[in-house]
């Protein structure tokens, strides 16, 4: 697969990363179908689009015209195998469970035309864990993006072993088609490239708080206005979600049996009582209101 052979795209799963990134394909030109088992889910992904493309015609960032021709080519279905019946490019977007991600690559490899890419994007399962279970492991690979998918510019291309050089060249290229900076990432590790860099951050600020060090709040400001974050790691975390955050964690926990791979306790406190971050209107900050 080259990239001029890439005309539609399916992304499965229309949570917040899933319908941003069907939408940041729509825009790019691409013909993109959006689906998600979840009848809410799709509602709210949809109500999402035109509201979306509505405020960037009221603030002069789409024409009328851009916005109606990106409308037109974004669709939503229930229905995978209508979803991925014609796809070159299928993203996979859903929860980050093994057992569900190796079930639907399953099903795409049935369903998707033979030539199609199948990317995950995975910030933690590395796709030669989900190759397997498709009869096109060289056409498999992590495509992660960033919360949120819209604005963030980066993406990491991961080329695991299984991964054929020509997808790998196909999926940088098609990140540069949808405005996005890609980075070829030429192994697998865990977290990747910046979530490594982020996990130092992370852990370390978790201790100084769990030390009496300092605040959430300062340890945030320090991040912000002394080295020039956009956000400091609690904040970050709150977006992201401490829920994948404790997965993540113990997930470590279970390959490695380091103990030093468990969820910080102020992260298993918040994740116990269900403050989750901005999903559920705390975390480490409050968003109620």
């Amino acid at each position: 697969m080259k990239i001029e052979d890439v005309k539609n795209v399916c992304v499965v799963g229309a949570g917040n990363m899933g319908h941003q990134i069907a939408l940041q394909c729509a825009l790019s030109g691409f013909k993109t179908v959006s689906t998600d088992v979840i009848p809410a889910v799709l509602e709210k992904a949809e109500k999402f689009v035109d509201s979306y493309l509505a405020g960037r015609v009221q603030k002069g960032k789409l024409t009328e015209e851009e916005a109606k021709a990106t409308r037109a080519r974004i669709s939503f279905t229930g229905d995978l195998k209508e979803a991925a019946k014609d796809a070159d490019v299928v993203i996979e977007a859903v929860l980050e469970r093994i057992d569900l991600k190796r079930k639907i690559f399953a099903d795409l490899d049935k369903i998707a035309p033979p030539n199609a890419i199948l990317a995950t994007n995975s910030s933690f399962i590395v796709s030669s864990r989900i190759a397997s279970a498709t009869n096109r492991p060289a056409q498999v690979c992590n495509l992660h993006f960033f919360n949120p998918a819209l604005v963030m510019k980066l993406v990491e291309v991961v080329q695991g072993p299984h991964v054929s050089d020509e997808t790998a060249k196909c999926m940088m290229d098609f990140c540069l088609k949808i405005n996005k900076v890609p980075i070829h990432i030429k192994k697998e590790v865990d977290g990747f490239v910046l979530n490594r860099i982020f996990a130092v951050i992370q852990r370390e600020a978790l201790w100084m708080l769990e030390m009496g060090v300092a605040s959430v709040e300062d340890i945030d400001k320090a991040c912000v206005y002394g080295a020039g974050h956009p956000m400091g790691p609690f904040r970050l975390n709150d977006l992201t979600g401490i829920d994948l955050t404790y997965d993540i964690c113990m997930s470590h926990f279970y390959e490695s049996g380091n103990p030093a791979d468990l969820p910080s306790p102020s992260v298993v406190k918040l994740y116990t009582q269900g403050k989750y971050g901005q999903k559920t209107g705390e975390g480490w900050y409050s968003y109620k209101k």
